[in-house]
Parts: C-alpha cells; structure tokens; sequence
C-alpha cells in the first residue's frame, strides 16, 4: 500500500467520524464533508482501486513540498481584507503574545476577530494555536481546534499549519475517541509531505483497534505505515527523484529477508514495539490470530523486539480464540526472550483459563503463585486450591446471606495433581508474584459461572482474612457476588452484599448498582429498581446508559412500552446518548406491539444520531415491526434498502420474510427468498456471494410454508439442504399437517385423463413428499431425490 489512498477509503473515514465519548461535542455533518474534500483535492488522480505504489506516493510528496513553499507573511497579507480602521497589525502581535503567555483562551477570542475582518494569521499563529487547543483536550477546545483546521481549508491554506499541531490533534481526536477523524488527519499529513512520529500515527492505530468495527481499518493503516517505511530494493530510484534529496533522507538501511529496512526516517516515523503492541491489540479485537502471527514475523523484520505487554495481548488473543494450547507456550517464549511475567501476565492467564472453562489449570496457577510467594504454609493438596482456601475460612464471620447463596451448591470437583495433559503451568514454576485482588476475583468469576458458589463465597472469606492489603476484596469482587446472587435469583440477599461492601467500606460502582439493577428488572420488581436508582443518587453516582437501558428493558418486559418511551426520553433530557441497545430494545418493544410507525421513527431518529452506527440488528427489528404488522411492501424496501447500504442480511431477516409472506398469503415471495438463502448457504467464503449458515428454525419455517400453499417439491428442496447441513427435518410434525390438509388429494376416481396429465408433474412431487413422510404413495418404492 502507499500513502495515498482512494476517494473511497478516504470518504469512508472522514464521513465516519462518530465520536465513541458521547460528551465530546464535535463537527457538524458539513464540517466533516469539507475536510473530505479537502482530502480528495489533495489526491491526485488515480483508480480508487489501484493505489499508487510506493515510489509514486513519495514522488507526490515531493512534488507537495516543492508547490507548497511559501512565505507565511505573505500569504498573511495576501489574504488580508481591510475593514474600517482597526488595527490588524496589532491584534495578530497580541494573538501571538497570548499564544507565547499560553493564554488560549484569548488568544482564540482574538483569532475570531481576525477571521470575521478576513484576516489569516501567520503560520506560527495558527500552529500554536491548534497546538494548544489540542494539548488542553477538553471537548470544547478540540471542537475549536477542528473549527480552525476547517477554515483553514475553506480558504486552502491548511499548509500553514506545521506537522508538531496536526500531531498534537491527531493524538487528542484518538484520545477523545475519535479513531476515524484522526485517521484521516493522519492522512492528510501524509499527502502533505509530513511524516507523523511513531507517537502519533501508534495512537490512531491503538483506538482504532479498541472496537471491533474498526479493527481491520486499525491493520491496513498499520500496513501502509509499514510499507512507506520498508523500502523495496531498487535500482531505478535516482532515475525517479528518490534519492539524497527526495526529502526522505534515509541515513542508513538494513537487509532483512530480501528487503531493505529503512532505520532512520525524518521524526521517527518507523513502528516501534508500541506500535506493534497497538496493532496486535487490534487482531485480539478482531480474533484474528493469523494476522498476529505475521506481524510477529515483521517485528523482527524491523528489529523491534517484543515485551512484556505483547505476550499479554498475546494471551488476550488466545483467550477469545479458544487455543488454550498456545497459552502454555507463552511463559517458554518469554523466557527466550529474557522476559519475566509481571502480574498483569499471569492475571490475563487466569482470566484466559477462566474464560475457557478450564478452571483446573487456573486453581493451579494460582496455587503455584501462592506457593511460590510463600503464602501456603500446610498444604493439603498440591492440585485442589480451593482446599488451601478452605482452611482461611473464619465460619464465626460469615454473614447471614452466605448459607443462603450455597445452600444446595457443591464445591469444587476432585482434581488431579497432575492436571489434564501431560503440561500444566504448575511444573517448574519459578516466578516469586503474588497472587492480588484481580487474580481471586477472576478466579471468583469462575467459579460464579460454573455454579460453584460455595467455592465463590469461601473465597471472598479467604479474601477477607488475607494480610496482604492487596488481596482485600474490592467493588468488583462484591459486584461479582451480587451477580450470582441475581443469577439465582435471590435479591433480598444481593442487597444484603451491597450492604456489606458499605460496612467494609468498600464503595460500590456504577457497575454495582447496574448489576442489582438488572436483577429487579428481570423479577419484575420495578418498584424496587426505581427504589435503588435513588440510592445511587444519594451515593453521588448518577444512572448511566446502561443503567436506562436497563430500565427501559424491565418496562418492556411488563409490557408497558409507555413508560420504557417515557425512561428513554428521561435519558435523552439527562443528556445521556442513547447506546445501540437502547435503539434497537425501543424498536422491538413497538414491533412486538404492532406499531411498525413508532419503529420506523425510531430507526429514522437513530440513523440521525451522529454517535450511532445503524447496525443490521436495526435493520433486522425494523423489518420484522413491519412483517408483523403485514406491511410486506414496506418490509421489501426495507429489504432491498439494507443490501443497498452494504448489510448482508442475517437468518434473522430471512426468518422475519417468510413468516410475513406466509402469513399474508404470499408464499411465492417467500420462494424468492428461499432461492436467495439456497444460493447463499452453497456459497464460499471470500466469493461475491457472503456465505450463510441457516439455523433448524428458519428450514422449518421455509418447509412449513411449501408445505401449505402446496409446493411440494420447493419442500423437498428444503428438506435437502437441511440434511446437507446435518439438519432433521420434524417428519412428525409434517406428517400431521399434509394429513390435515391434503388427505383426499388426488384420490377422486372420476377424474379425466386429460386433467390427470396436466397434474402428473404435481402428483409426483405429492407423492415423493408423501414418501419422505413414510406415507403411502404410487410412484416411489424407493428412495427419491429432488
């Protein structure tokens, strides 16, 4: 890849500027398409499809630099439009005093007066200025900071500004969460012939890879870094300007694998071990373990060695790929690399175990780590630690809701000394860490998820009698508790931990009430949950969006969508943004009431809203609002719309068409569909046509609507692609229905032969149907096929 990019790619990352801080106030839907233009006049004229190669990309650089020399007075004059009497002169010598004195909020009151006169500070000016408002990182100063990139652009001066401010508000916009808009500032630096430092263009890539959705842009940005960076060997270059004065000013270079490595480039721009930890965040995102592998192959390309944080993404990536074997071969590779795990790598092992299932192989690495700091003075198993945990426990301080929560739960299961394999953590273990509150709580977690709440709460006991401050529970060990008390459904005794942690003193989190809070919604104890959002208020914690959400959830439960609307619009007014969730959960409380209008102007509001993304679960509840109102019209533009806008439709969708079809008549739409899923579930990956895997109910659905309007060899087909999925079809089921239905088809005596040639076609399906039912029939004594 090159440095210069599309007009697709980069329409699609400046129009895509949604902030993930929803206190961040940004630019409006027009700023945004002026810096996009801006992008695309600084390209120059090649197929979006066919980016430049590298030596074009840093030709256009050049070619920038030499257009782009300019004297800043002069342009400042130049741009210079008189207005009555004022002073000008002196207004910009004060601009540029405020800015020195870091009086930013002056110094942009005075750059405002300069604009509305039609004047355009100097360089240094409009540098300093940006730099500041982007150092400070308040939502107010960087949507100032954006405002004059912006105008800058209005009047094509955008190259006044120096490479230290774009930097600056690259890394701001990254912090605030604005991934996308700091990737195509970094863009634009790039065309403009100014290489970011690693610093920079790394924090892009790190919030980008933060999100699943823009994960995979976090990687190609990530590539093209690296591909401007590692020169290709080539003899032709002096002939086409690259050389000692491209303006690149390559010191040295080595070779690696046929490939000259630049080492030195104009403000370090060449990825670091930072860099490469930020994108292979980005493939644990994505679970994308392929691609980690390869950027481990390039780190040693560039000579950056990897540490201590890489391996702990690297088991992060691991734990959400399910290869529990590469966990155990981490702690090898870092001893080859003379790396020793810190806390937080043995925490994420656990939590990778936990996460897994394998909790045998987590209670075992924490006894190693207790064994090893010398916290386990008798020891009863060298394979069981809930038996080490066993003997903290202080049976005189157990609160009243601890018989409660294990009343009818056993402990942990018997475990092998040896554990499963013939490899386990625990062998030759020599790392002296201590085990803290994270590594119990996680361990905690564990057990909560596999039911094992004796061993849970012996735990927290043990927690609370550990001497080491560390291992003290905190809020989200409570808040683990309280889970597992919702869980099962006992909410006096959820409140009574929450009780505890204010005698402990431990302070409870948003998290905390949040989880209590779900737990009333699901009993249906709204009373109680508004009852507690008080209590927050009072604690001086204020209801987030989850916190609506969930409230909003428990009154669409109890089917009163009047108050879910009258919840949603409270958090609109509290000035909290409404997350996918609390869309989409709105949309499904008025499909499922028969108001496909109020889903519609919901849909519409969230397609408005700057923060959201219009995912296919919106487009999905949309279509279905309008399926069970029978308006199949409505729901087939809606249809057709979703793939227009790039969205493949899910069994979801297709699930919704049929049942609306069948129910208003029309199974020949509905065979439509079915032609569309049939050619979708053939299909490969990385064709055109996007793979599909339809589930039992959807096959269901497809065969019982063939079934009644009396398309029998449709079923059959059907019924084909379920057994190629490995799918059983409901004989009985289907049996009952064509009995019911078409018991005394084609049994008339008096029929003419010229009608009983005209159906032959119909009775053979008839009869192959009634074949795979098991049911008598004329033509088929043997097995069919459709």
């Amino acid at each position: 890849m090159g440095v210069c990019v599309g007009s697709s790619s980069l329409l699609a990352c400046s129009t895509s500027m949604a902030f993930r801080d929803h206190s961040l106030l940004v630019l409006g839907a027009s700023a945004s398409l002026q810096l996009t233009l801006f992008c695309l006049r600084t390209e120059n004229s090649y197929p979006s499809h066919s980016p430049p190669c590298r030596r074009q990309s840093l030709q256009l650089v050049q070619q920038f630099r030499e257009q782009s020399a300019f004297s800043p007075e002069a342009l400042a004059k130049s741009t210079m439009i008189t207005s009555g009497d004022e002073d000008y002169d002196s207004i910009e010598e004060r601009l540029l005093r405020a800015l020195k004195e870091r009086r930013t909020e002056d110094a942009w009151q005075l750059h405002q007066v300069l604009r509305r006169g039609g004047i355009l500070p100097s360089q240094t000016c409009c540098s300093r200025l940006i730099a500041q408002l982007s150092h400070k990182g308040t939502p107010s100063s960087l949507s100032r900071a954006q405002k004059v990139l912006v105008d800058l652009q209005s009047v094509n001066k955008v190259s006044l500004l120096d490479a230290d401010a774009m930097g600056l508000l690259v890394m701001a916009s990254a912090r605030a969460g604005a991934a996308r808009y700091a990737l195509s500032i970094t863009r634009v630096m790039l065309q403009m012939g100014f290489f970011p430092t690693v610093k920079v263009w790394s924090a892009v890539v790190s919030r980008l890879g933060k999100h699943p959705y823009d994960a995979t842009l976090a990687l190609e940005f990530f590539d093209e870094i690296c591909d401007l960076t590692a020169l290709e060997v080539d003899t032709g270059k002096a002939e086409n300007g690259i050389g000692k004065n491209s303006g690149l000013d390559v010191v040295s270079s080595n070779f690696v694998n046929g490939r000259r490595i630049a080492t030195q480039y104009p403000l370090d721009i060449r990825p670091d071990t930072g860099a490469f930890n930020a994108v292979l965040n980005a493939c644990a995102t994505g679970a994308l373990a392929k691609k980690a592998e390869e950027y481990l192959e390039r780190m040693a390309e560039f000579g950056v060695q990897p540490d201590v944080l890489t391996f702990n993404i690297l088991i992060k990536l691991f734990a959400k790929t399910g290869e529990a074997d590469q966990l155990l071969n981490i702690l090898e590779q870092m001893e080859e690399h003379a790396i020793e795990p810190d806390l937080s790598t043995l925490n994420s092992l656990v939590s990778a175990y936990t996460a897994l299932g394998q909790l045998d192989e987590a209670e075992r690495l924490v006894h190693s780590m207790q064994h090893a700091a010398g916290q386990l003075r008798h020891s009863k198993s060298d394979g069981d630690c809930a038996s080490q945990l066993e003997e903290h426990r202080d049976v005189g301080k157990v609160s009243p809701w601890v018989e409660k929560i294990t009343k009818g739960y056993e402990g942990a299961e018997e475990i092998g000394k040896t554990g499963k394999g013939s490899r386990s953590l625990q062998a030759g273990w020599k790392y002296t860490v201590k085990p803290d509150v994270r590594t119990y709580t996680t361990l905690m977690n564990g057990y909560v998820k596999k039911g094992r709440m004796k061993d849970a709460v012996q735990l927290l006991i043990a927690m609370r009698n550990e001497e080491d401050a560390r291992s003290h529970p905190n809020e989200v060990t409570y808040t683990t508790v309280i889970a597992a008390c919702v869980s099962l459904g006992l909410m006096d005794e959820a409140r009574s931990v929450l009780l505890e942690m204010a005698v402990q003193k431990v302070p409870a989190n948003l998290v905390t009430y949040n989880t209590l809070l779900k737990g009333y919604c699901r009993a249906g104890q709204l009373s109680k949950a508004y009852e507690l959002v008080k209590d927050m208020k009072v604690a001086g914690l204020f209801p987030d969006v989850v916190s609506y959400n969930t409230l909003i959830n428990g009154c669409i439960q109890r089917d009163d969508n009047v108050v879910a609307l009258e919840v949603f619009r409270e958090m609109r007014s509290a000035g909290i943004a409404p997350s996918e969730v609390s869309y989409t959960t709105l949309m499904n409380a008025f499909a499922r009431n028969g108001q496909p209008k109020f889903v519609a102007e919901v849909f519409e509001e969230m397609k408005q809203d700057p923060w959201m993304r219009v995912d296919v679960i919106a487009w999905n509840v949309l279509i279905d609002g309008y399926c069970r109102a029978g308006m199949m019209d409505e729901a087939k533009d809606k249809f057709i719309e979703m793939k227009e806008q790039g969205f493949h439709p899910t069994v979801a969708t297709y699930g919704s068409l049929v049942k609306g079809y069948a129910s208003a008549g029309q199974a020949g739409e509905a065979l439509v569909i079915w032609k569309e899923i049939q050619e979708r579930t053939v299909a490969k990956k990385g064709g055109e046509v996007q793979p599909l895997e339809p589930d039992g109910g959807l096959f269901d659905c497809l065969v019982d609507t063939c079934v009644r309007a009396g398309y029998f060899q449709r079923a059959l087909e059907v019924v084909a692609c379920m057994e190629q999925q490995g799918i059983l079809a409901d004989k009985v089921k289907y049996k009952r229905m064509f009995i019911e239905l078409y018991s005394n088809l084609y049994t008339s005596q008096h029929a003419s032969a010229k009608r009983r040639a005209k159906s032959a076609d119909k009775r053979k399906a008839v009869d192959a149907f009634k074949f795979w039912l098991g049911l008598p029939n004329q033509y088929y004594q043997t097995d069919w096929t459709p």
